[in-house]
């Protein structure tokens, strides 16, 4: 299978995580599946921001992105963090590659307009495109991508680009076959109960009744994204749980009714599931 794996930045927080993470990563990747690992950073790279006195602003809630900046977005996503990821995955077996968007224009990206105002946030941007070529290379290779949410513009700079979205287009441009969130929380939660599955109608009424805030909603909207752009599976799993990356991912293989409780996390789908579906994913 080719699978999308993004990683929220809080579990790039605690080396026993990442560690875990990667030897999950590097087992899936032993099994000859196609991986590209997408990274995010925001709680490291707004400490480091605090940390080097460079004040952040905002627009209706939304960081603007000057050049300052940016610069140190790229040194932590695309140095530290990149890297930090990469060796851990390496150290578990399976050789791994940090890259961003200025290598081989791997990902392009165009500046994001808002309130109609293109560049109003400075280097935040979308994904436009991706060098499927230049990935593919580095899999019959056998390396393991892994690259962080920035994106290379029309004008040669480097944008910031939301991880989710970055995650989800990227499965899109990639025709992925899975794509998995791994986040901080066990998956999408009504309350304390984790939802085993949430459709994309359903989307809308969560995030209007507060079911769902904050970065759960992107979450969810990439997610949409991914299935509307032909990605047949998208799953919201906890990171931190222990082999759940693994048992997500194998969901797909999995068919036997009796595994289904079994599947940790959200599986965001296109169509609501069977009666008998929907009665054995209770959790």
């Amino acid at each position: 299978m080719r699978i999308v794996i993004k990683f929220a930045g809080a579990l790039l927080e605690d080396d026993a995580t990442i560690g875990a993470l990667a030897r999950q990563v590097a087992a899936l990747a032993r099994e000859s599946h196609e991986i590209l690992v997408v990274h995010g950073g925001g709680r490291l790279f707004t400490a480091t921001l605090k940390r080097m006195d460079i004040e952040s602003k905002f627009v209706a809630g939304l960081r603007v992105t000057d050049r300052e900046t940016r610069d140190v977005a790229v040194m932590v996503f695309a140095g530290y963090l990149n890297k930090k990821l990469a060796a851990a995955i390496s150290a578990e077996g399976q050789p791994s590659i940090g890259i961003s968007a200025a290598d081989a224009q791997c990902f392009t990206a165009e500046p994001m307009v808002h309130d109609e105002v293109e560049g109003r946030l400075g280097f935040v941007g979308y994904l436009t495109g991706l060098n499927a070529q230049f990935i593919e290379s580095l899999w019959r290779e056998g390396f393991l991508p892994v690259a962080p949410c920035l994106g290379l513009g029309p004008d040669n700079e480097l944008y910031n680009i939301n991880a989710d979205h970055m995650a989800a287009a990227c499965a899109e441009f990639l025709n992925a076959d899975q794509l998995i969130y791994l986040t901080d929380v066990a998956g999408v939660l009504d309350g304390e109960r984790v939802l085993s599955a949430v459709t994309c109608e359903e989307i809308e009424r969560l995030v209007l009744c507060r079911v769902v805030s904050g970065g759960m909603v992107l979450k969810l909207e990439a997610a949409k994204r991914a299935i509307e752009g032909g990605v047949r599976e998208v799953r919201i799993v906890g990171g931190a749980s222990p082999g759940a990356l693994l048992l997500a991912s194998h969901a797909a293989e999995a068919g036997a009714a009796d595994a289904l409780p079994l599947i940790p996390g959200t599986r965001v789908l296109r169509e609501p599931l069977s009666t008998a579906q929907a009665a054995l994913s209770v959790a």
